[in-house]
């Protein structure tokens, strides 16, 4: 639909954005504002610098946010795993043997050095540190014994990278469904939202959306629950090992795991609100990229191209920046484990190394020791290091959550109720008028609308009554509110005071869904989508066939054109259109509607873009199209309405006049005015002059 009429007469969405200004600011200078405001802002708390609303979230939810905390977060994730549940316990299962496994090759250097290359322990001896049942064959001569650890290795590590083949291989899978049902999910939510919500976040906006946020929302299964599982596993099983070899050594093991704790804490609770602040920007950035070719026309003819790549790079260099302080913060958690590891191992190499000395601790498991510390800062490590990944992928799902939480178009709206049953037109007594194919008939009851938002009331008290099958001509000036009347009809929005009736019942109780499927729309702005004549047409109607989309495309005198063209209906018409006058893109949207066959018609300045030819013909298809439906026209030119069987004029919201044209025209009041004026420009041109003298 076009942009709603606002309350001050122009057509403007709600929400309208305002133009880049004259002077932009540096990218350097909105840097410094956003490192200031990042330091008085709290730790769940979102930056915004962009002069345009963030088109991430709504007005009221961005003042306001909800704080997400690490375990709702995880909850939320969890639900997102309905039904594919075994495959996470199948993942955790392999990962947790594969790990343990893995845990086996540093024990075998212990066997090697002290019971095969420093002979002087038996068989027996090495039979009894392992504790091998009488069954178990152990080899007497220390080339065998070095054979069979070389061999038990190899066995081990092929079981082990095996399992752990399966499991990322499944948990990889799981994955990809993950991104899919996500990205559904956002897509089917974002869809269905306000009409006025939609037109905040932009066709960018969403695209980022799906792409960044909900695409890297299922990584958290690898970042939030396989990983760091697998790192909790050998952390685990490390530290008990290293509790048999000694236990003092453990406790200076586990002294560094605090300091890890702390660091995590301290540092990503910094990192993550910077992190939500970055797909903010990009968002915008997305959203504006694709306004900006959206409207290239209108760029290029104000020759604007450079002052809109400035916007971009100027856009992309604050992201860029703030990435790089994310990155700052991030390298520190990684500047002190590079400082920690080689502390750590140089403290254990002193202190066994003095052990071995005094002969109170074997070479073996001083090396053995020393391999199983690696192994225990290691899963430490990578968790502090996945941490980065974690809360950037946190920001993402916390952002898609923000999305679906958002009320639905008319939520809130009562539920369907009984409704009274139509026992006329042959119908049977079980199914409700509004769930018919009879015509419409649509009467308002007082009426008043006031866009989300604004306090200011659009439409006032409209009294209207639609008889079924009839043609009801909506005029007055811009923004006297006929295309929010149309809006309301549509169920684009729902009266803010009074009732809209169909059939007797009020649309509120009618499924948005059903009520829809009885409306067809053409307006002054087609919107066509890039693909083929034939899959424009046919959008109207799921399953249609070749032979009644060209039936449609005829009755709108299309077919002509259309036979022309190098491809026919097999012809690609490119993005809204732009392969096509603006004619035929009319004439094909007059087909679509055709096509839909609806009892409730909306023509909003139908004819407006055709030549008086094109016109006269149109003019014949939409006859044939309003015979029998009940049809709501908005014209500026009076004489296309003429034959209405009811014309409505409309003045600041409020109905000033109605009838027939004859009827209108023989009270001489504003629409014999308009008609005057219309039908003889020099006397606009007339009553304009004598308004400028003073």
């Amino acid at each position: 639909m076009p942009a709603p009429d606002s309350p001050n007469g122009s057509k403007n969405t709600p929400h309208t954005q305002v133009p880049p200004q004259s002077t932009p600011t540096a990218s350097r200078r909105r840097f410094t504002d956003y490192i200031a405001k990042r330091k008085n802002a709290g730790a769940d708390e979102r930056v915004n610098l962009s002069r345009t609303t963030d088109t991430s979230e709504p007005p009221k939810q961005a003042k306001k946010k909800l704080k997400r905390s690490f375990f709702t977060l995880l909850r939320e994730f969890w639900k997102l795993l309905r039904g594919k549940h075994h495959i996470v316990y199948f993942g955790v299962a392999t990962v947790t043997i594969s790990t343990l496994l893995g845990l086996i090759p540093p024990a075998a250097t212990k066997v090697t050095l002290d019971f095969i290359l420093i002979p002087t322990p038996s068989a027996d001896a090495l039979r009894n540190w392992l504790h091998a049942p009488d069954w178990v064959t152990v080899p007497s001569t220390p080339r065998g014994q070095l054979f069979a650890v070389c061999a038990v290795l190899v066995l081990v590590s092929l079981i082990s990278v095996g399992l752990g083949i399966a499991g990322r291989y499944q948990t990889t899978r799981l994955t990809k469904l993950l991104q899919v049902r996500v990205r559904r999910m956002v897509f089917q939510h974002a869809v269905r939202l306000p009409l006025h919500r939609v037109h905040q976040i932009k066709s960018g906006g969403v695209a980022s959306i799906l792409r960044e946020d909900a695409g890297g929302a299922a990584e958290l299964l690898f970042s939030l629950l396989y990983n760091p599982w697998k790192a909790i596993v050998q952390l685990v099983g490390t530290l008990i090992i290293l509790a048999v070899v000694d236990w003092k050594l453990l406790v200076g093991a586990i002294a560094v795991i605090p300091a890890a704790y702390f660091s995590q804490k301290t540092w990503i609770s910094r990192i993550r609100p910077i992190f939500t602040d970055i797909r903010n920007t990009r968002t915008q950035i997305d959203a504006h990229a694709t306004e900006a070719f959206g409207g290239m026309r209108v760029v290029r003819g104000f020759n604007r191209q450079r002052g809109e790549a400035g916007r971009f790079i100027r856009g992309n260099d604050l992201m860029a920046r703030q990435e790089l302080l994310a990155w700052w913060w991030s390298r520190i958690l990684e500047i002190m484990w590079m400082i920690m590891l080689p502390v750590a191992s140089a403290a254990v190499l002193l202190y066994g190394g003095t052990r071995v000395l005094a002969g109170t601790l074997t070479l073996g498991d001083l090396m053995m020791f020393s391999f199983y510390l690696i192994m225990l800062l290691g899963p430490l490590e990578s968790l502090t290091n996945s941490a980065t990944a974690i809360q950037n992928q946190l920001a993402g799902f916390d952002r898609v959550l923000d999305l679906t939480s958002e009320p639905l178009e008319l939520d809130g709206a009562p539920a369907p109720s009984a409704v009274a049953i139509s026992k006329s037109n042959g119908q049977r007594p079980s199914l409700p008028t509004y769930a018919t194919n009879s015509p419409a008939h649509i009467s308002f009851d007082a009426v008043s609308f006031a866009y989300p938002g604004h306090a200011d009331h659009v439409l006032h008290s409209i009294t209207l009554d639609v008889p079924a099958g009839k043609t009801v001509a909506l005029v007055g000036r811009s923004g006297a509110g006929k295309t929010t009347l149309c809006n309301l009809v549509a169920r684009f929005y729902d009266p803010t005071a009074g009732t809209i009736r169909l059939n007797g019942t009020n649309v509120r109780d009618i499924p948005i869904d059903l009520y829809r499927r009885r409306l067809g729309i053409v307006e002054q702005d087609v919107f066509l989508f890039d693909g083929t004549i034939s899959e424009n047409i046919g959008y109207a109607r799921r399953g249609a066939s070749p032979e009644q989309v060209r039936e449609a495309a005829d009755a709108a005198h299309a077919d002509e054109f259309i036979r022309r063209l190098e491809r026919g209906y097999d012809t690609i018409i490119g993005e809204r259109g732009v392969r096509l006058s603006g004619g035929q893109k009319q004439r094909i949207a007059i087909a679509r509607a055709i096509l839909a066959d609806p009892q409730i018609l909306i023509l909003d300045e139908a004819t407006s873009n055709l030549d008086s030819e094109s016109e006269a013909l149109i003019q014949v298809s939409l006859s044939r199209l309003m015979k029998g439906r009940t049809s709501f026209v908005i014209a500026h030119r009076l004489s296309t309405i003429r034959n209405a069987d009811l014309i409505v004029v409309l003045e600041h919201g409020r109905i000033i006049e109605q009838g027939s044209h004859e009827s209108l025209l023989a009270a001489g009041g504003r629409y014999a005015e308009m008609l005057e004026l219309q039908l003889h420009p020099e006397r606009a041109a007339e009553l304009t002059k004598l308004a400028t003298i003073p």
